[in-house]
């Protein structure tokens, strides 16, 4: 079991502020190599109602690295947010990766957890060997050399075939100073080290159950929440509300922002009027 200590992680404010607001807070968290701006058009849909803060994961964004990356320590991490900017209760969104940590923090946490909304992923291993080798083909990259994005391009052909997929990726890289000096914004190294246990779910939370107020919004084309996915959320989350997005892939929030929003916002009004199960 981990043991590794929280770490604060960096993230964007919207809406207004926990002393300002009597409503529950938001705290929004991205999937592998994503960002919190990944989530600014919810995250400002969400602030029109509560304070939300979207983070960036430990080793991604501008957040601290870590070695340390397995989802207990990332639980932990979310759960710490609450304490820190909230104090109070706080629902927890997160995508893909965001999503299992979300999770662990309910199943860890559970007195500091409103609701959990969970996008697209389930509490359970998964086969994804690309992940690794998309670490390893960043890792691969010349930063030396690059003067702009596309310059990666090619060198992330291969470990990601999907245009759109090596356009996100680029996105990581941030290029400083005058001389502009290229950099890779997340810690790949951690990243492709923690591998096995990001699409993996640890075993020390097996058993557990978070019985608050979830959702669980899946895209109807991804692979990720197929129906022992289903199963595995329902045997961790109890009260949980599936909604399959007909036609979205593993990025509902993105693909099909305007449904997306309409689903979290029926969720959301349910909370606040307490008509839950």
């Amino acid at each position: 079991m981990t043991t590794s200590s929280a770490i604060e992680l960096r993230g964007d404010f919207y809406g207004p502020s926990a002393n300002e607001s009597d409503q529950t807070p938001m705290v929004i968290a991205h999937g592998l190599f994503g960002s919190a701006a990944n989530w600014r058009t919810a995250a400002r849909r969400f602030g029109e109602q509560r304070p939300v803060i979207a983070v960036d994961v430990r080793n991604h964004g501008g957040s601290p690295w870590a070695d340390e990356m397995d989802y207990e320590t990332l639980g932990r991490d979310l759960l710490a947010t609450i304490d820190r900017v909230f104090g109070r209760p706080a629902i927890l969104l997160g995508h893909s990766m965001g999503g299992k940590a979300a999770m662990a923090a309910a199943l860890a946490g559970a007195d500091k957890v409103a609701a959990a909304m969970i996008i697209d992923i389930a509490p359970l291993a998964y086969e994804h060997p690309e992940h690794q080798l998309i670490a390893r083909a960043m890792l691969r990259v010349d930063l030396s050399q690059l003067t702009r994005r596309s310059d990666a391009e090619a060198a992330l052909r291969e470990a990601a075939p999907d245009p759109a997929m090596r356009a996100f990726l680029l996105q990581n890289l941030a290029f400083d100073g005058e001389e502009r000096q290229a950099r890779w914004r997340p810690n790949v190294k951690a990243i492709e080290a923690a591998v096995d246990d990001l699409v993996g779910w640890p075993a020390a939370l097996e058993g557990r159950r978070y019985g608050g107020p979830s959702l669980s919004i899946r895209g109807g084309a991804s692979k990720y929440v197929a129906p022992e996915g289903l199963v595995a959320l329902q045997r961790h989350l109890p009260a949980i509300e599936a909604v399959e997005m007909e036609g979205a892939g593993h990025w509902p929030h993105a693909e099909a922002p305007d449904r997306f929003l309409a689903e979290c916002d029926r969720f959301l009004a349910k909370l606040t009027a307490g008509t839950h199960a």
